[in-house]
This record gives structure tokens, C-alpha cells and sequence, in this order.
């Protein structure tokens, strides 16, 4: 059996930060994860670096849920994001070993396909209504079947999900918060219209999604959710702040517009009652935020039982190792459902040569063995981190409220 030899944390930044965990085993095989937490990068670099990598050396490279086990329950402070991102990374690398020894791509350890392709969604932003369905339009053309759609809220100088100028959409845009204003009503009176103009320029041929961004409270939720059922969402995303999981059962009274959440959760605590008493229809864990692929699977298995799917976040905070995690999972969990989708910056992946790939509205993650990526140490040298933070949200009266 292959013993863990080393392991190391490589913090780079190649267009944003990316926090990456390389672990070699006695016989010169190495795997990759992928333990980038946005916003917080350095934390879980140090709970790596400090606490977690000293506890591998020796163990046994193949004896996966047993180490998941062990940093999970053997450190006693549970959960949070900086343990689980940490975990996930040790997760990712120790299933890439595994595939490599075993010369098989990862999802064929899992099962193997389900289907043929992960469908996946693209993010159609702008700062008015009619550049945000321009482009849709556009992300049409290139063959995506999914697309979110989130546009400027007039009287508000800056909108969740809307860049600035033409730049990719990056949230963690500043070295100390930026603060933006929010106003519920401005919002709540323009995203009828979003959709309206969507569906009769995009048609009926495509999936429309909407991301709310925990801004709303649970009544406001049932109303912009009852608002939106003409126009037939493939989802409405994070609605409200999910800690408190009844809150769903409330909007649920109100609206059949589908539900989906949880890019911000970290176990299957977090979304137990959410899935058992079938208040959503998407469970949105991730696989860098949620404990990796073998805590995934069971967030997925519980899921399964109460016809609830998965759509698993994808932004960019998540580098090319998590991404192709996540395909691997898409590709043979039973119950998939779909799969976001933002394009890194070229340089990002220069520093992560990757196979997996898009086409027509599909990814595959690929058939070499592992993952299928790995991490250029040389390049990503080149690009030290640079402290970026997300933003923050006031309303217009200057408290702070939910970003």
C-alpha cells in the first residue's frame, strides 16, 4: 500500500488566489486539491501548513475515508469552512492518487458515467436589462442550454453578479472590502422585468436561472419567487440566508418557482432538513466547501432519496482541480442536475493544465487518469498572493445586511 512521503501547500495567484495541496507518496505518485476559500485563503493555508499535513506523513495513500475520518472527527472542532476546504483539498488529492495508481479517470472509481456529458450554466450579466439578455443571447450561440441571467437594479450604483466595464464577473475585487448599497424594493420591482424581456428574446428552448444572493427575507422570497412562475426558472438561487433551514418552508407555501442553495454550506448538517422535508429542489454544495468528494457523495445519496438534484457551485473561486473534481462527481452521481460554469482567466489556466473540456453545452472532465490536472509549480511562482476580499452590503440607510 502507497504511504503518504510529503505534502506541501502552494498559495499562488494567477489572476485571483488560489490555494492548491500537493501530496507525492512513497512511489513518486502525487495528487492535487483544490482548498481555495475566497476571501480567507491564508487560514486555510496555515490549518493546512500547521495541523493537518504533520498528521499525514505515513499514512496510507489509499486508505481515503479513513483519513477523511480522522481529520473530521479526530480534531474535535468540527465543520466550519476553513476545516472543510482543508479536508476537501486532502480529499481531491488522495481520490487524484488513487485514480493515477489504478490508471482510470476518476469517475470510473465512482461508478462511472451516468450520462454522456454535465450540463452546465454560464452567467449572462449586465448593467441594464437589455445587455444582460444580449448576453444570454451570446452564450446561446455558443451552444450553453443553461443561462443565469443577472442585470444592474436601477437607482443602484453596483448589483450582485454585474462587473464592472466588461470584465469577467470577480466578487473579491479589493484588498480592504468594498462596500456596496442595496436596496430590496429597487430589486424586487426590476427582476420581473429581467425575465420577461429574457423569455421573449431567448425563448422557451433554454433554461433561465437567477441567483437572489441571500438578500431577500423568507415572505419577500414567496412573493419575487410567485412573481417569476410565468417564466418558468430552472431555479431561483440562494433566496435567503440558509441557517436557518425553516425559512424555506415558508417560501415553499407561496411559490412553485424551483429552489436551489448551499455553495456556502460545509456538511450535510447544513442541509439535512432542507432535503428531508424537500423545501429545495437543488443542493448547491461544493466540493471544495463541503469536505471534498467523498462528503459530497453523501450530501448527493441523501439527496437522491427526496428527488432533490445537484447543482453544484462552479464560480471562479473554484481553481481548475476543484472544477474537474466536480465533473467527475457530475458524471456519475445518479442524481445530477446541473453544473455552473465560469471560464478562468488564461493565465489561471496556464498554472493548471487541465483535460477537461466544453462543447454544445456540455463539460466532460476527460479520461486520463485521476483528476486530469495538475498544477504548473513553476508558473504559479511566479504569481505571489495578493490579499483580495469580497465585498460588503449596507442598504441605503447605512446598515450592514447580507452580501
Amino acid at each position: 500500500m502507497p504511504k503518504i512521503r510529503s505534502a506541501k501547500v502552494i498559495v499562488a495567484s494567477p489572476a485571483r488566489n488560489f490555494v492548491t495541496l500537493k501530496i507525492e507518496t512513497e512511489d513518486g505518485v502525487h495528487g492535487v486539491g483544490d482548498a481555495t476559500l475566497n476571501g480567507r485563503e491564508l487560514a486555510v493555508a496555515s490549518y493546512l501548513g500547521d495541523h493537518v499535513i504533520p498528521c499525514l506523513i505515513g499514512r496510507e495513500a489509499h486508505r481515503i475515508e479513513d483519513i477523511w475520518q480522522y481529520l473530521y472527527r479526530g480534531a474535535y472542532w468540527r465543520r466550519g469552512p476553513v476545516t472543510m476546504s482543508a479536508i476537501a483539498a486532502v480529499d481531491m488529492a488522495l481520490w487524484d492518487i488513487k485514480g493515477k495508481i489504478a490508471g482510470l479517470p476518476l469517475y470510473q472509481l465512482l461508478g462511472g458515467a451516468s450520462r454522456d456529458g454535465v450540463m452546465v450554466y454560464c452567467h449572462a450579466n449586465g448593467t441594464t436589462i437589455e445587455e444582460a439578455v444580449a448576453a444570454g443571447r451570446a452564450y446561446m450561440d455558443q451552444g450553453y442550454k443553461a443561462v443565469r441571467l443577472q442585470a444592474g437594479v436601477p437607482g443602484l450604483k453596483s448589483t450582485y453578479g454585474v462587473p464592472k466595464g466588461k470584465q469577467p464577473y470577480e466578487p473579491a475585487d479589493a484588498d480592504i472590502p468594498t462596500e456596496n448599497l442595496w436596496s430590496t424594493e429597487k430589486y424586487m420591482r426590476s427582476v420581473p422585468a429581467l425575465f420577461e424581456a429574457g423569455r421573449d428574446k431567448l425563448g422557451w428552448d433554454v433554461h433561465l436561472l437567477h441567483d437572489a444572493h441571500h438578500r431577500l427575507t423568507p415572505i419577500e422570497a414567496g412573493r419575487l419567487g410567485k412573481d417569476l412562475e410565468p417564466f418558468r426558472l430552472f431555479w431561483l438561487e440562494d433566496p435567503v440566508p440558509a441557517e436557518n433551514q425553516e425559512s424555506f418552508r415558508l417560501i415553499r407555501r407561496h411559490t412553485t418557482t424551483p429552489l436551489a442553495v448551499g455553495e456556502v454550506f460545509n456538511t450535510i448538517w447544513d442541509c439535512k432538513q432542507l432535503i428531508e422535508e424537500q423545501l429545495i429542489d437543488y443542493i448547491r454544495a461544493t466540493v471544495v466547501h463541503a469536505g471534498g468528494i467523498t462528503h459530497l457523495r453523501r450530501i448527493a445519496s441523501l439527496a437522491d432519496l427526496y428527488n432533490v438534484r445537484t447543482g453544484c457551485h462552479g464560480a471562479t473561486d473554484l481553481s481548475p482541480i476543484a472544477m474537474a473534481a466536480a465533473l467527475h462527481f457530475n458524471l456519475a452521481v445518479p442524481n445530477f442536475g446541473i453544473q455552473e460554469h465560469m471560464s478562468h482567466a488564461p493565465l489561471t489556466e496556464t498554472v493548471f493544465p487541465h483535460t477537461y473540456s466544453y462543447a454544445g453545452g456540455y463539460m466532460h472532465p476527460g479520461d486520463k487518469p485521476g483528476l486530469g490536472v495538475d498544477i504548473d509549480e513553476a508558473e504559479a511562482a511566479k504569481h505571489p498572493y495578493k490579499r483580495a476580499y469580497l465585498p460588503v452590503n449596507r442598504l441605503e440607510d447605512g446598515t450592514l445586511y447580507n452580501w
